[in-house]
């Protein structure tokens, strides 16, 4: 066999290697999601009871009888298939430890061991970030939006056009979805900005140098991803600024840890080679 052949086959292997370990993570991270998927969906209906709640409080809020919030669906299949995104939703949560641990194990073999010990908070500081996020849409915004949303209606025997807020199942869901989702990327903000600044990738200086643009861009991406409301709108820009200030305070300690290591190291490189 000729020698081009051979190092074609040995640089061949670790890279077949390799695609049979992302195969098999890919398929336990699989089949987490879907035994998750499975129980969420049987469940399904308890789950999206709770997620009813925050539109009970809004309902109190607004001085209606919170025993009597109605939801519709107007297509016969709709419910199901908010049932279906509601497991699937439900899923991806449950399941995120186990997908993102098989991640972990297939990339930490490529990690030095400072790198994976650098790496590893990282991955339990995003699902709870995401997870305050989440609670701050459950417990605050989610009622503050639908306040607002019930305060437009018209009802009672001082009206002349009765008009009722009856919002149905699947924009529900997707509105408290959506949110959940939009603060709960935001909520990550810490943990992308901070390893960029371990990698060497961004500085806090950057980061001070970009902030009017940033709040401007918070702003902008608030009113794109969230209701047409000025409430969630703010909501979801004022944490976006607060966590850019929070980034760049965690940048400075890790480039005064960074300097003040590199300054004992070379205080320790000069006592050795005078000694």
């Amino acid at each position: 066999m000729s020698k081009p052949d051979t190092d074609l086959e040995e640089s061949s292997a670790p890279l077949l290697d390799h695609l049979i370990e992302l195969r098999s993570r890919l398929i336990r991270a699989l089949i987490g999601f879907f035994i998750a998927f499975l129980v969420c969906f049987f469940f399904a209906r308890e789950l999206f009871i709770l997620l009813v709640v925050p539109f009970q409080w809004a309902t109190e809020w607004a001085g209606f009888n919170p025993d009597q919030v109605d939801l519709i669906y107007t297509a016969p299949q709709e419910f199901f298939f908010t049932q279906i995104k509601i497991g699937m939703f439900g899923g991806m949560v449950l399941a995120f430890p186990l997908i993102a641990t098989q991640l972990y194990k297939f990339v930490a073999p490529g990690l030095y061991k400072n790198e994976r010990s650098a790496f590893l908070p990282f991955l339990v500081a995003s699902p709870i970030l995401f997870l305050m996020g989440a609670a701050l849409v459950y417990f605050f915004f989610t009622p503050m939006v639908m306040w607002f949303f019930l305060s437009m209606q018209q009802v009672g025997p001082g009206q002349e056009i009765q008009i009722s807020l009856l919002p149905r199942v699947s924009e529900y869901l997707s509105l408290i979805m959506t949110l959940i989702f939009a603060f709960g990327l935001v909520f990550q903000l810490p943990v992308v900005t901070t390893l960029m600044a371990r990698v060497g990738l961004l500085s806090a200086q950057a980061l001070v140098d970009k902030r009017k643009l940033m709040i401007v861009a918070a702003f902008v991406v608030a009113a794109v991803i969230t209701p047409p409301d000025p409430i969630s709108q703010i909501g979801l820009a004022l944490p976006t600024i607060l966590l850019y200030e929070v980034s760049i305070w965690i940048v400075r300690r890790i480039e005064r840890t960074r300097e003040q290591e590199r300054i004992a190291r070379e205080a320790a490189e000069a006592a050795s080679s005078e000694a």
